[in-house]
C-alpha cells in the first residue's frame, strides 16, 4: 500500500491523495483546483493516470473538485463516486467553475457534464461499497463541513490481513448551523488529515453570533454597507441560519426587521435550494425550528439577486442610497465573482464594514485586505489598486473548518488509534502545530508525518 499526493501537501488547496490499492490499481480521492497563490499555469492533469480506476469525492468545494474535468479530459472513464447531496451539487459546481474560469462554449461545458453525470455514482453515508475489480471496499461518513461533506473509509488488503486508511476530508467544526459535528471512526490503521486550522481554535458559536450581532449594529450606524465574502456552499446557508435567529430575537421596531439580506450568488441560491432539498441531513436543532414554522433559509429579508443586469443596477443603487444593507457574495477568498464588484466600489469608503468568516489562502485578495486593511493600506483587484478606507473584521468561529482541538478530538476519539498519520492540508505553521500536538496525546508507536 503506498499514498501518493498530488495537492495541498504546500497549502490549502488542490486536494487530490491517490491509494495504490494493489500492484496495478489506484483510488483517488478528491481532484481539487489548485487556487491563490498555489494556482498552477496550466490546469492539465501531471500524473500519471493509467493505474486510477475510481474516484471517491469527499465535497464539492472546488479545492476538492476542480480538476475532474481535467480528469475526465485525460481520458479517465472509471466511476466516481459521491454522497446523495454531493451528488446533486457537483454538476452545479463543475459547470459555473467552467464557464468562470475555462470557457464560455457552452456545447463544450455540456459534454463535460453530460461525461460527469455519467460517470457520477450516488453512495450513502454508513454503507460499505466494492470498489470495482479489487478486493477494496469503502464508506463515506458524514463530514459535518457542508451539506454532503464526508471522510471516506478504505479497507484493503494489506501484508495477509486487512488495513483500514481514513481520508479526513475537511471536517467540520461542533456547534456549526444545520450540520452535526463530525463523529469519529472506530478505528484508522492510516489516517490522512487535514489541518487548516491546526494553529488555532475558534470563537464559540454564541460568541462568534454576538460578535457578527455587534459589527452589523455598528456598521449599519452611519448607513453603510456591509459586505460579506461567502462560499456559495456552506458558509453563505450558515450565515443565513444564523441572521434569521437575530432577526427573529430581535426587538419588533428595531432595525433588524426590514434590513435588507442581498445574496448576489446564482450559484449560491441554487446551494440554498438543495439545502432545503436535503433538511433531512439538517441537525435537530435546525430541524426543530422548521417545525414551528420558521423558515432558517428563506425568510423575509432576504432578496436574492440573479441576472448581470440585476448586479450591475444593484451597485449603482446601493451607492446612490442611504440605507444600509448586508450582501453576501462569493468568492470567498475575493479571488473572483460578483464580490470583487462590490469591493472595488465600496472599500474606499469609510462607512462600508468588511466581514471575513472563513479562511483567506496565501496569495488571494481576501488575504490581503485581511491583513493590510486595518493598516490602511491598499489591494489589487480587477489590474487596479484599490485603497482600502473600509473597516476590516474576521470573525473566525464561522470557518467550517474544525480547530485544532476539534482534529486532535477526531483522531483520539478512535477506540483503535492509527499507526500512522500524514497531515495535508495547511499552511506549514498549521501542520506543523497539529503534529507537535499528536505527537505529544498519543503513544509513541503512532507515526505522525507532515506529507510531501
Amino acid at each position: 500500500m503506498q499514498i501518493r499526493h498530488h495537492g495541498a501537501v504546500n497549502g490549502v488547496t488542490g486536494s487530490c491523495h491517490e491509494l495504490q490499492v494493489s500492484k496495478a490499481q489506484s483510488v483517488l480521492v478528491d481532484c481539487g483546483l489548485f487556487q491563490g497563490a498555489e494556482a498552477k499555469p496550466s490546469l492539465a492533469i501531471d500524473f500519471d493516470i493509467s493505474a486510477v480506476t475510481a474516484v471517491i469525492i469527499t465535497h464539492c468545494h472546488i479545492d476538492h473538485v476542480g480538476r475532474l474535468p481535467y480528469l475526465l479530459a485525460a481520458g479517465f472513464t472509471g466511476p466516481i463516486y459521491a454522497s446523495q447531496a454531493t451528488s446533486a451539487l457537483l454538476p452545479l459546481v463543475i459547470e459555473d467553475a467552467l464557464k468562470l474560469g475555462v470557457t464560455q462554449e457552452q456545447e463544450l461545458v455540456a459534454t463535460c457534464i453530460r461525461l460527469l453525470k455519467r460517470q457520477l455514482v450516488s453512495v450513502d453515508f454508513k454503507h460499505w461499497y466494492d470498489l470495482p475489480n479489487t478486493d477494496c471496499r469503502f464508506r463515506l461518513q458524514r463530514a459535518g463541513h457542508i451539506l454532503g461533506s464526508a471522510y471516506v473509509e478504505v479497507d484493503l488488503p494489506h501484508n495477509k490481513t486487512r488495513h483500514r486508511v481514513v481520508f479526513s476530508g475537511d471536517l467540520g467544526a461542533p456547534y456549526t448551523p444545520l450540520l452535526p459535528a463530525p463523529k469519529a471512526p472506530y478505528k484508522a490503521d492510516t489516517l490522512v488529515i487535514e489541518s487548516t486550522y491546526g494553529d488555532s481554535l475558534h470563537h464559540g458559536r454564541k460568541q462568534r453570533t454576538q460578535q457578527l450581532k455587534t459589527v452589523i449594529e455598528r456598521a449599519v450606524s452611519d448607513n453603510g454597507v456591509v459586505l460579506i465574502p461567502a462560499f456559495s456552499i456552506g458558509r453563505t446557508q450558515e450565515l443565513l441560519y444564523e441572521l434569521e435567529q437575530i432577526i427573529h430575537s430581535a426587538k419588533k421596531h428595531s432595525f433588524w426587521q426590514d434590513i435588507e439580506v442581498i445574496i448576489d450568488s446564482p450559484m449560491a441560491a441554487n446551494f440554498t435550494r438543495e439545502y432545503r432539498r436535503f433538511k433531512s441531513l439538517w441537525d435537530k436543532e435546525a430541524k426543530a425550528r422548521v417545525a414551528k414554522g420558521r423558515h432558517p433559509l428563506d425568510f423575509d429579508n432576504i432578496v436574492t439577486i440573479d441576472t448581470h443586469q440585476q448586479h450591475v443596477q444593484l451597485l449603482q443603487y446601493l451607492k446612490q442610497r442611504q440605507k444600509p444593507a448586508i450582501v453576501i457574495a462569493a468568492s470567498g477568498m475575493c479571488s473572483g465573482g460578483r464580490i470583487v464588484n462590490y469591493l472595488v466600489e465600496f472599500l474606499p469608503e469609510p462607512t462600508t464594514d468588511v466581514i471575513f468568516v472563513g479562511y483567506q489562502g496565501a496569495g488571494t485578495p481576501g488575504r490581503a485586505i485581511q491583513k493590510y486593511g486595518p493598516r490602511g493600506g491598499y489591494v489589487e483587484l480587477n489590474e487596479q489598486r484599490i485603497d482600502i478606507n473600509a473597516h476590516i473584521h474576521t470573525i473566525s468561529g464561522y470557518s467550517a473548518h474544525a480547530d485544532q482541538a476539534g482534529l486532535i478530538r477526531f483522531v483520539t476519539g478512535m477506540r483503535k488509534k492509527p499507526q500512522h498519520i500524514k497531515i495535508v492540508h495547511g499552511d506549514n505553521e498549521a501542520k506543523q502545530a497539529l503534529a507537535e500536538q499528536l505527537r505529544s496525546k498519543l503513544a509513541q508507536q503512532t507515526k505522525v508525518e507532515i506529507a510531501t
